[in-house]
């Protein structure tokens, strides 16, 4: 399995620092990740739906260990090198937007727009 792309969308809050979308082999894409700031760092937390009692349910996640810290690891690297971005003027700086703002991006989906 690849990633072929990650595109991350920066936020300036204390825990939540971003959100990341993969694209897995040119085939699958993936929204709604975010990096968050935790006790002991930078880490990812896969998308998810609140059930009705309240609690959180993964709505897609790796199924394994090694899985999760190579996703993790690729998806952080690029955290890093877009606020390298940010830190050199690239780009402007995060918004404290907390919510996931990508509608007008379709990841070049031969989808895009059918439905």
């Amino acid at each position: 399995m690849d990633i072929s792309e990650i595109r991350i969308t920066l936020r300036d809050d204390n825990k939540l620092k971003g959100f990341a979308s993969i694209t897995l082999e040119n085939a699958f894409v993936i929204r709604g990740l975010k990096v968050i700031e935790g006790a002991s760092g930078l880490f990812i937390a896969m998308p998810s739906r609140k059930r009705k009692d309240g609690t959180f349910q993964d709505i897609a996640h790796p199924i394994n260990m090694a899985t999760r810290e190579w996703m993790e690891n690729q998806v952080i690297a690029a955290y890093r090198r877009e606020m390298q971005r940010v830190e050199s003027g690239e780009v402007p700086p995060p918004t404290a937007r907390g919510h996931y703002d990508d509608d007008d991006d379709d990841h070049g989906s031969a989808m895009a727009g059918r439905y």
